[in-house]
């Protein structure tokens, strides 16, 4: 039997296996998914858990169950390519003729000091549940940090100011104006919500420390009771560790069909990438339709395309709140309680399609 092995089972992967488990699947193909979770984890709504608005039953999917699909439970500790071989914490070897990376990625401390010691993260449904804990369990007054204004921040900063009403909460941006590269439509709406709200955006800020219950923001010390990091990803440990090339951010350099150039048998999906995209969900499963597309071919002993399409994407989508939202779609923006619907209407067709 051929062996596929997906590594994560994330965004991109589950497309990768909604496609794959057909009737169309080659007899002698067998799949095997590796993660640390048996389910699928809807990581675009970690804010959500964490602020506790959600419970975690809501941000799970289950896997598909197929014939042909293996699920393997562990840790990846190492990525041997010149072996065709993959590590687990617990000794496992799996050994593949096709592989897919998609692990993800871990915090981007951009080596603040203090910084990965002293911070709360929503970059994995454990360390979201760890976080939930947290600020469920601070006392009334309380001031709350988030660190990095992009779409992780200020959908964990609305959220929670509806969560806990209670607690002063302080967005750390260091551009100008949030979501700085988009219209300035879309800013101010956000803006304004947060000033309605009782949310400080500290603008142009510089997180140079952190210590316990302290921000040093620039030459300014302000007290915190618990710090939320969102600013910035890097692709996990095995990632960093291949001996490939990368761009400045760590990401892996690929082919035109998303393959490692020196191992033809290795693709990489989803936020380890170096794409000319922001790591998203929406990339991720762009890729994951040409990945198997070039499978496909490869299975088949056919020619690759010469080209692949270009990777065209839809906009986004955000929450501030159960109630109102913002989204940037075909160069329009968006906003108030259309958009809000629009991004509830997407999560529900992504749970009835994958679950």
């Amino acid at each position: 039997m051929r062996k596929l092995v997906l590594l994560g089972a994330g965004y991109g992967n589950m497309r990768i296996l909604l496609r794959l488990l057909t009737k169309e699947l080659p007899e002698d193909v067998e799949i095997t998914l590796v993660d640390r979770t048996p389910f699928h984890s809807l990581k675009t709504e970690f804010y959500a858990l964490a602020a506790g608005t959600v419970s975690d039953a809501e941000v799970r999917v289950p896997l598909p169950e197929h014939e042909r699909l293996k699920v393997v439970g562990g840790e990846i500790i190492d990525i041997r390519p010149d072996e065709k071989c993959v590590y687990l914490d617990d000794g496992k070897q799996i050994a593949y003729d096709e592989l897919v990376i998609g692990l993800g990625c871990q915090d981007n401390y951009h080596d603040v000091p203090g910084a990965a010691e002293n911070t709360y993260s929503i970059q994995t449904i454990g360390r979201s549940r760890v976080t939930y804990e947290k600020l469920l369990g601070l006392g009334g007054g309380a001031t709350v940090g988030i660190v990095g204004a992009g779409l992780s921040g200020i959908e964990l900063a609305s959220e929670l100011r509806e969560s806990r009403p209670d607690l002063t909460i302080k967005l750390f941006d260091r551009s100008p104006r949030v979501l700085r590269d988009f219209p300035e439509r879309l800013s101010n709406y956000v803006q304004s919500w947060f000033d309605k709200h009782n949310v400080e955006v500290v603008s142009n800020s510089n997180i140079t420390k952190v210590e316990p219950n302290v921000l040093h923001n620039h030459e300014e010390t302000i007290s915190v009771d618990a710090v939320v990091w969102t600013a910035g990803i890097r692709p996990v440990t095995p990632v960093q560790n291949l001996n490939t090339e990368k761009d400045r951010s760590g990401r892996v350099k690929l082919n035109m069909y998303h393959q490692l150039p020196d191992y033809k048998d290795v693709y990489v999906v989803g936020d380890c990438a170096s794409l000319p995209y922001a790591p998203s969900a929406q990339v991720a499963e762009e890729q994951a339709e040409q990945i198997v597309r070039v499978l496909r071919n490869v299975w088949n002993n056919e020619p690759l395309p010469e080209s692949m399409p270009e990777i065209k994407l839809k906009g986004f989508l955000g929450s501030l709140g159960k109630k109102q939202g913002f989204a940037y779609l075909a160069d329009r923006t968006v906003t108030g309680r259309i958009a809000r619907l629009l991004k509830s209407g997407v999560l529900w067709m992504y749970k009835w399609h994958n679950g």
